[in-house]
C-alpha cells in the first residue's frame, strides 16, 4: 500500500514537473513570432534556388502611358456636390476639378520622375516576388563612425515617396542642424502589392508575411542589426518584425500605435478615465485627445472606417473602378490626405490639402499608384490582415520586448495613450506628445519626426539597451 502511494506521489511530482517545464519553455517560445517562409510568386515554387541578386531600378513612364492618362483625365465625368458640403461627404468635386486641371496643365510628371530617381532604387526577388526599395547611404561619415541601418515602412494610401523629405535629415543630419552623432543608412521598401513591388499572386499575404520578407531583405543587404520605423501598416509590419527577430532589431520607432487586445481595465479607463485620469495612468494630453470618447473615439471610428470595411471584405470590386479611372483614384486617395492630416479639414472647401502638402507631392503619390496599377493589390492587404477578425492572430497576443519609441502626433485618427501601449510594448523608453502633425508624419512633419527618431536612437545606443534584453 505504501509503495502504491509512493508511486502515485512520484507520478504527481512528474506531472507537476512536466507542467512547470512546459510553462517555462512555452512562455519563452511565445515571445517570438515565427518567421513566415512563403511563396508568393505565380504557380508552384520552383525546385531551383531563387535568384538573390540585387538589381538597380529606375522609375520610367512611356509616352503611351501618359497619353492614355491624359485621355482619361479629359473624359472625366464629375458629380455635382451638395451645397456647403465641403469635404464632409468625401472629396468635393468642385475642388477635384481644380486638382485635375492642375494635373493636366501644370503638373510635370517627368520632372517628378527625376525627383523619384534622385535616390538609388533597387529590386530583388524574395519569396517569389520582386521587392522594390530605396537605399540611401550617407554622403559623408565622420572618421571612425559607422552608419546605422534604418528600415522605414510606409502604409496605405502612401508610398515610399512619403520618406523623401526625411531621408536627407537622417542620412546627413549635420547639414540640417541635427548633429552628426547618429547617422543613418536608410532603406525604404515598397510593401508587396504597393508601388513598384510586385503584388503577391496568392492569398494570405499579411503583415507577418511582409515583415518576414523585409527581414530577409535586411539580411540580404548585410544588416544583422538594424532599427525600424513605421506608421499606418508600417507600424504593424515593423512591430511584427520586432516580434520575429528581437535579437536583430535594435530599436522600434513608431508614429502610430494601435492595441487590439483590450481588457476590462481598458473598458474602465474609457468610461472613467476622463474623471480619474491618474487612476489609469493617463496624462492631461491623453484626456484632451481621447475625451469625450463617444465623439473622439467611437464616432470617429464609425465615420472614418468605411473604406477599411470595403477593403477588408471586397477590395477587388471597388478597386476595379479606381484602377480604371485616374480621377476616381485621386478622389479616393486625396480624401485620406485631408481627413487623416486633420479632421477639421473636412470643414474646408478645399479639404485643407495644400496646408501641409503641395499638389506636386500629392499627385506624385497618386501617380505611383496609377502607373504601377497597384491600387487593387494595395487594398487587398486589408482583407489579408483583417479577414480572420481583430485580436485572433498570434502576433496580436504577443508582446514586443524590443526597445520602443513612440511619437504620438495630435491629429492622428485615434489616440493610443502610453498606458495602453505599454501593455503591448513592454519596453517603451521614449513616448512623446508631438506638438503638431497627423497621420502622415514623415510626409507632413519630417523634421519633427527625424528629431524624435534621433533622440530615441541616442537613448538606445548610450544605454546599449538592445544588449540588455
Amino acid at each position: 500500500c505504501s509503495s502504491l502511494a509512493g508511486i502515485m506521489l512520484l507520478e504527481v511530482f512528474l506531472v507537476l514537473g512536466t507542467l512547470l517545464i512546459y510553462f517555462l519553455f512555452s512562455k519563452k517560445k511565445e515571445e517570438t513570432l515565427p518567421f513566415k517562409d512563403g511563396w508568393w510568386g505565380r504557380g508552384q515554387k520552383p525546385v531551383t534556388k531563387e535568384d538573390s541578386s540585387i538589381r538597380p531600378f529606375k522609375v520610367e513612364t512611356t509616352e503611351e502611358e501618359l497619353s492614355d492618362l491624359f485621355r482619361r483625365l479629359d473624359q472625366a465625368r464629375f458629380t455635382e456636390p451638395l451645397e456647403s458640403s465641403c469635404f464632409h461627404y468625401g472629396t468635393n468635386s468642385v475642388h477635384l476639378r481644380k486638382v485635375v486641371s492642375y494635373w493636366k496643365n501644370q503638373f510635370n510628371w517627368k520632372k517628378q520622375v527625376e525627383v523619384l530617381n534622385k535616390y538609388p532604387q533597387f529590386k530583388t526577388k524574395i519569396q517569389g516576388i520582386d521587392i522594390h526599395f530605396v537605399h540611401v547611404k550617407p554622403p559623408r561619415l565622420p572618421e571612425g563612425q559607422a552608419a546605422k541601418p534604418l528600415l522605414m515602412v510606409h502604409g496605405w494610401p502612401g508610398s515610399f515617396y512619403e520618406f523623401y523629405k526625411i531621408i536627407p535629415l537622417l542620412t546627413d543630419p549635420a547639414s540640417h542642424g541635427l548633429g552628426d552623432e547618429h547617422i543613418f543608412e536608410v532603406i525604404c521598401p515598397s510593401i508587396p502589392g504597393y508601388g513598384f513591388s510586385e503584388a503577391p499572386h496568392k492569398k494570405d499575404f499579411n503583415s507577418v508575411s511582409a515583415a518576414s520578407v523585409f527581414y530577409e531583405l535586411m539580411l540580404r543587404l548585410g544588416f544583422n542589426e538594424f532599427y525600424t520605423q513605421g506608421g499606418d501598416w508600417g507600424w504593424l509590419i515593423c512591430t511584427n518584425l520586432a516580434q520575429i527577430a528581437p535579437n536583430h532589431v535594435k530599436g522600434l520607432h513608431l508614429n502610430m500605435v494601435s492595441v487590439s487586445k483590450l481588457g476590462l481595465t481598458h473598458l474602465l479607463s474609457v468610461l472613467l478615465g476622463q474623471y480619474f485620469p491618474g487612476l489609469f495612468g493617463f496624462q492631461d494630453e491623453d484626456v484632451r485627445r481621447m475625451f469625450p470618447f463617444l465623439r473622439k473615439g467611437l464616432y470617429r471610428i464609425l465615420s472614418e472606417s468605411g473604406y477599411a470595411h470595403i477593403q477588408a471584405t471586397k477590395p477587388d470590386t471597388v478597386g476595379c473602378g479606381l484602377n480604371d479611372s485616374p480621377v476616381g483614384l485621386a478622389a479616393y486617395l486625396l480624401e485620406k490626405f485631408s481627413s487623416w492630416t486633420d479632421m477639421e479639414f473636412q470643414n474646408l472647401e478645399d479639404g485643407g490639402l495644400e496646408r501641409k502638402f503641395s499638389l506636386d507631392d500629392l499627385l506624385t503619390n497618386i501617380m505611383i499608384y496609377w502607373v504601377s496599377g497597384c491600387i487593387v493589390s494595395s487594398m487587398r492587404f486589408y482583407k489579408e490582415n483583417l479577414q480572420r477578425g481583430i485580436g485572433t492572430q498570434k502576433h496580436e497576443k504577443l508582446t514586443v520586448q524590443v526597445p520602443t519609441g513612440i511619437a504620438s502626433f495630435p491629429n492622428e485618427i485615434l489616440h493610443t495613450p502610453e498606458a495602453w501601449a505599454k501593455k503591448k510594448y513592454t519596453n517603451i523608453i521614449s513616448f512623446h506628445f508631438m506638438p503638431r502633425g497627423g497621420h502622415f508624419a514623415a510626409f507632413e512633419e519630417p523634421e519633427l519626426l527625424a528629431k524624435d527618431i534621433l533622440q530615441f536612437v541616442d537613448k538606445v545606443e548610450k544605454e546599449q539597451l538592445w544588449k540588455k534584453r
